[in-house]
């Protein structure tokens, strides 16, 4: 099973997700914008991916300056500011068997298929 965080209105999003489809994979579309993950997933996510909490931030968003964001914020407060508002959350990530990768090229999650 696939599972890709996917906002429809993104392109890459878009993208990603048909690349998964055209490789016959079995995907999950998780909504995330509707269905946020919570900390201990997120988490899992980071994980998974390898990658501290900053690497997966929008930082061009409204709320992250908002928010007074930055790289410098505690990973925690990084990570606790995806949950409250997960506007933040890069887009898409694929998460596969215990691996995951941000679909920015989308071409970027083949690796993991």
């Amino acid at each position: 099973m696939t599972e890709i965080w996917h906002n429809p209105r993104c392109s890459k999003s878009r993208q990603t997700l048909a690349i998964l489809e055209e490789r016959g994979e079995d995907v999950v579309v998780r909504r995330y914008l509707d269905d946020a993950p919570d900390e201990a997933t997120l988490r899992a996510v980071l994980t998974a991916l390898a990658v501290p909490p900053i690497a997966i931030m929008r930082k061009g968003e409204k709320q992250f300056k908002e928010l007074g964001l930055s790289a410098d914020t505690p990973d925690n407060d990084l990570i606790a500011a995806m949950v409250a508002h997960p506007i933040l959350i890069e887009r898409p990530i694929v998460i596969k068997d215990g691996k995951a990768r941000i679909g920015r090229p989308p071409e970027s999650v083949i690796d993991i298929l």
